[in-house]
C-alpha cells in the first residue's frame, strides 16, 4: 500500500484564457513586465492582481490568464520569483550582511517572515539562512570586516 495518496495534477483548461488574443496578450504581458519588474511593484506587499488590473485597464481573469500562459505560473509565484530574485542578490551583498532574514524579507516585499522563508524555500530548496551561510563559505571575501 503507498504511504502517500498522491495524485497527478491535472492541467485545467480555463475558458477565458482562449478570449485573450495572442496581440492582446503580448499586449498586457508587456504590461505586466513594466510594472511588476520594471517599477519594482513587486516590492509593494499589497500589489494585488487586481491592482495591477486596475493599473493596466482590465479585469484579474485576464491578467491571470496572461500570466498563466505567458509565465507559466499563477500571479502570487509569478511576483514571489522577482522578490526571491532580488532576495538571493541582497543575502549574498555585503552591505546587507548585517540584516536578518526577516528584514531581507520585507526589503523585497514579503509581508512577514514565515512566506519569505516558504516561498524562498519553494523556489531555490534551501532557507534564505542557509543560501546566505553557502554562499560566504564559497565566497569569503565577501564578509565584511568589522
Amino acid at each position: 500500500m503507498a504511504k502517500y495518496n498522491i495524485t497527478e495534477k491535472k492541467e485545467k483548461v480555463a475558458a477565458y484564457r482562449s478570449l485573450v488574443s495572442p496581440r492582446m496578450m503580448d499586449e498586457m504581458q508587456e504590461q505586466i513586465m513594466n510594472i511588476i519588474v520594471m517599477q519594482k511593484k513587486y516590492r509593494d506587499k499589497d500589489y494585488s492582481a487586481k491592482k495591477l488590473a486596475a493599473d493596466i485597464g482590465t479585469n484579474t481573469r485576464y491578467i491571470s490568464a496572461v500570466v498563466n500562459v505567458r509565465f507559466h505560473m499563477n500571479y502570487s509565484s509569478f511576483v514571489n520569483k522577482y522578490r526571491i530574485d532580488e532576495a538571493m542578490t541582497i543575502l549574498v551583498d555585503k552591505r546587507y550582511q548585517d540584516l536578518d532574514m526577516e528584514d531581507v524579507g520585507y526589503m523585497v516585499g514579503f509581508a512577514n517572515r514565515q512566506a519569505f522563508y516558504g516561498s524562498f524555500y519553494r523556489f531555490v530548496g534551501i532557507t534564505p539562512r542557509q543560501y546566505r551561510l553557502e554562499h560566504l563559505k564559497k565566497h569569503p571575501a565577501m564578509v565584511s570586516k568589522k
